[in-house]
């Protein structure tokens, strides 16, 4: 490591740990022995601590933040902290059963693996560790439309189908053949994401742990006017006609995009980004066979609402008829119970698994999984419930 290196680093973690918006709670923060493998991990901020030492500054800020000071980023996991768990005595609760069915497959766990773009900027591995630990633990694994590896070469490292993201971008030809190659690719779904239309606010961490990083990236960035056609590059787009600037975002679209999307394909159709009833009865309406209750992390509004509180109106509002994914702040086994408690059917995690990708490549990203399966199967038992169809918010009370 040179000089120049070793003091952006040193300014990167000195950042880290004067932000209450993006460190660990106070009990992990604590932690001055970093671990050296992924089976030592005793939660997912472990992990976090040791990719935020991998992770070059530029893309640690880039999986980190939220927009402007990041407060929707936080309220996502705050919003856990204010539901308490009823625990219940004497039932037998020796066997317990995480298996979740969503549209027809039955997966080992209700934790999605959300779709999380360019990969290989936290592991040279990327997206092909991912899911060859998705895989193994036979967990569902949703690919970014600006993934750092092909949709074809990402099935065959997990060895079954992944849902394919897609944003709806400027150029409907482009968004069609997107789709179109991922259905042909053997996707489970297309997943639609409407909560970045509008291309989101400024990315302040972002931006201001890209000016602590001073290495040379033309390598893989390219020059500015490369930049301007970023998707030109990436694995998904190879082989289209991307003659004019293409962006992953629309604002011009209406709800009946969601039609047109839907008459593409014969796979299920998930809508990303739903905040509000009236908006999942809407995506109903125009042929949605799925929700995902999503605010992008906390990375393209600053709405101040967690995704865990507008949960409820949006499961008021499906009724049933569809399942419920919501993501957004989860970090524990218990953030995964109380999710499911409060109307989700499962739910997605994005930055717990990328630390373990960062920290340690496949197994990292196994063992993010693992600990949360592992607490989420922990507070089922100390609720008295022993399938996830029996989760009920009467297990729940409000604290404030």
């Amino acid at each position: 490591m040179t000089a120049e290196t070793d003091v952006v680093r040193r300014r990167f973690l000195a950042f880290l740990a004067a932000s209450p918006l993006l460190g660990a709670p106070a009990s992990a923060q604590n932690t001055t022995v970093p671990i050296t493998a992924a089976s030592q991990a005793l939660n997912v901020f472990e992990l976090q601590a040791v990719a935020a030492r991998n992770i070059p500054a530029a893309h640690y800020g880039y999986l980190m933040t939220g927009v402007l000071d990041d407060r929707t980023v936080a309220l996502n996991s705050q919003a856990y902290s204010r539901w308490g768990l009823r625990a219940r005595r004497l039932v037998d609760v020796s066997k317990v059963d995480l298996n979740c069915g969503i549209l027809g497959e039955t997966w080992a766990s209700p934790v999605i693996l959300s779709p999380l773009g360019s990969q290989r900027a936290f592991h040279p591995d990327g997206e092909l560790a991912t899911a060859r630990a998705a895989g193994k633990r036979s967990a569902l694994q949703v690919l970014s439309t600006v993934s750092s590896t092909g949709i074809e070469d990402v099935i065959k490292a997990r060895g079954g189908p992944v849902w394919y993201q897609v944003y709806p971008t400027n150029d409907f030809e482009v968004t069609k053949a997107l789709v179109r190659r991922a259905d042909t690719a053997g996707a489970g779904a297309i997943v639609l994401t409407l909560d970045l239309l509008a291309g989101g606010m400024r990315r302040e961490t972002m931006q201001r742990l890209a000016r602590e990083d001073t290495r040379e990236c033309s390598a893989c960035h390219g020059p500015a006017e490369q930049r301007a056609r970023q998707f030109t590059t990436r694995p998904m787009f190879q082989g289209l006609d991307m003659s004019r600037v293409i962006g992953v975002n629309n604002p011009a679209l209406t709800w009946d995009y969601v039609s047109r999307i839907r008459d593409l394909t014969k796979k299920p159709v998930i809508v990303k980004g739903i905040v509000t009833g009236e908006d999942a009865a809407l995506a109903l309406r125009h042929g949605a066979q799925g929700i995902i209750v999503s605010n992008h992390g906390g990375r393209s509004e600053d709405s101040y609402l967690p995704t865990l509180d507008v949960l409820g109106e949006v499961s008021r509002a499906v009724r049933g008829k569809v399942p419920i994914i919501v993501d957004g702040g989860i970090r524990r086994g218990s953030d995964v119970f109380k999710a499911l408690a409060l109307g989700a059917d499962a739910v997605g995690i994005g930055r717990p698994y990328i630390w373990g990708l960062g920290a340690f490549g496949q197994e990292g990203v196994e063992a993010a999984m693992r600990l949360i399966d592992e607490e989420l199967r922990q507070t089922m038992q100390q609720a008295g419930v022993t399938r996830l169809a029996d989760i009920r918010a009467t297990s729940l009370q409000r604290l404030t």
